[in-house]
C-alpha cells in the first residue's frame, strides 16, 4: 500500500460507491475494482462488502482505514514540516573534537554556531584525537576535529599548525634542562615519538626522575608552579607566566602540531556540516 492507496480508501468511505468513487478519482470502475482486490490481497483479508445500495466496509476494513486515515495526516505533518524547514538550517551536527581544541576553542564556536543556527541538533563528542578516529573510521561521526596526523580518504582540511613549546618557570632561567625535572603527558604516538626525539637531539636521554601526568591542563600547572619543564602546544599556552620557548629540530625544521578538519565525503554535502566547517575555517 502506498500514499494513493490511502487516498482511494478515504475516498471510498466518503462516496460507499465505486461508481462516484472512480469518478472522484479519475479512474474507471474496472481499474478501481483491480486496486481494491490487490489491497485485500495484499492484507489478505477483505476490506470491502459491495451490494446494490452501494459498499460498505467490513471490520477488517475499518481497521485498514483507520491506519490509512493515520498515515494521511502523518504525510500531510511531514510536508507541513519540510515547507517549514524551507531557507532554515536543521537537522542533526555529529561532531568529534579533540580534547585540547575543545577545552581551548570549542566553547566560543558551539555558541556562535547555536546563535545562528539554533535548529541544529548538536551531538558532540569529545575525546583524544586517536579515538576519535577511529569513530570517523566507522562513520560513528559526521566530521570531527583531530590533532595529528591520520590517514583520511575522505574531505580534509588543515585548520591550524601550532608550535610545540619548551616551557618552564622563570627561575629555571639559564639552567640546564638535565639539571631539573622533566613533566611528561600522555598523548598520542606521533606526538610521543617527536617530543622523544627533541629530548634526545637536545642531550635529555635518561627518563630517570621524569613525571608524568596524564593531561596537558596538570602538565601545565605543575610548570606553573616551578616544578619542572615541558613540551606544550601554544593552544595551552595563554595566560601562562613563565618562560615559553618554540622549539626546532636538530635540522632546522620547527617543531609543530598540525590541527585538521575531517569529513565523511556524504556528510559535507549536509549544509548544517557545511556551515560547521565553515566557521571553523573563519575562527583558526
Amino acid at each position: 500500500m502506498d500514499e494513493k492507496d490511502f487516498e482511494l480508501l478515504d475516498i471510498l468511505d466518503v462516496t460507499r460507491n465505486i461508481t462516484h468513487a472512480a469518478d472522484k478519482l479519475y479512474m474507471t470502475q474496472s481499474a478501481l475494482s483491480k486496486r481494491i482486490k490487490s489491497i485485500e490481497q495484499e492484507l489478505g483479508v477483505d476490506i470491502l462488502l459491495r451490494s446494490r445500495q452501494g459498499i460498505r466496509f467490513t471490520p477488517e476494513g475499518e481497521k485498514v482505514l483507520e491506519h490509512s486515515r493515520a498515515a494521511l495526516r502523518e504525510m500531510e505533518k511531514l510536508r507541513r514540516g519540510l515547507d517549514a524547514m524551507r531557507g532554515e538550517v536543521c537537522g542533526t551536527l555529529k561532531a568529534g573534537i579533540s580534547v585540547n581544541f575543545s577545552y581551548y576553542r570549542l566553547p566560543d564556536i558551539l555558541t556562535e554556531y547555536h546563535t545562528r543556527y539554533p535548529r541544529v541538533r548538536l551531538d558532540i563528542a569529545t575525546g583524544h584525537s586517536r579515538e576519535l578516529y577511529q569513530k570517523m573510521l566507522d562513520s560513528s561521526l559526521d566530521i570531527a576535529v583531530l590533532r595529528g596526523e591520520y590517514p583520511w580518504d575522505g574531505t580534509q582540511f588543515l585548520l591550524s599548525q601550532e608550535n610545540i613549546c619548551l616551557i618552564h618557570a622563570r627561575k629555571f632561567e639559564g639552567v640546564p634542562l638535565s639539571d631539573y625535572l622533566y613533566i611528561d603527558h600522555h598523548t598520542d604516538v606521533s606526538l610521543g615519538a617527536q617530543m622523544a626525539r627533541w629530548r634526545y637531539e637536545n642531550g635529555i636521554t635518561s627518563d630517570a626522575g621524569n613525571f608524568v601526568v596524564d593531561n596537558i591542563t596538570a602538565c601545565l600547572e605543575m610548570v606553573q608552579r616551578g616544578l619542572g619543564w615541558a613540551l606544550l602546544p601554544e593552544i595551552a599556552l595563554d595566560g601562562f607566566d613563565g618562560c615559553i620557548r618554540p622549539c626546532t629540530f636538530e635540522n632546522g625544521e620547527p617543531f609543530v602540531r598540525r590541527t585538521s578538519i575531517f569529513c565523511q565525503r556524504d556528510a559535507a554535502a549536509l549544509p548544517q556540516v557545511q556551515l560547521f566547517m565553515d566557521l571553523l575555517k573563519q575562527r583558526r
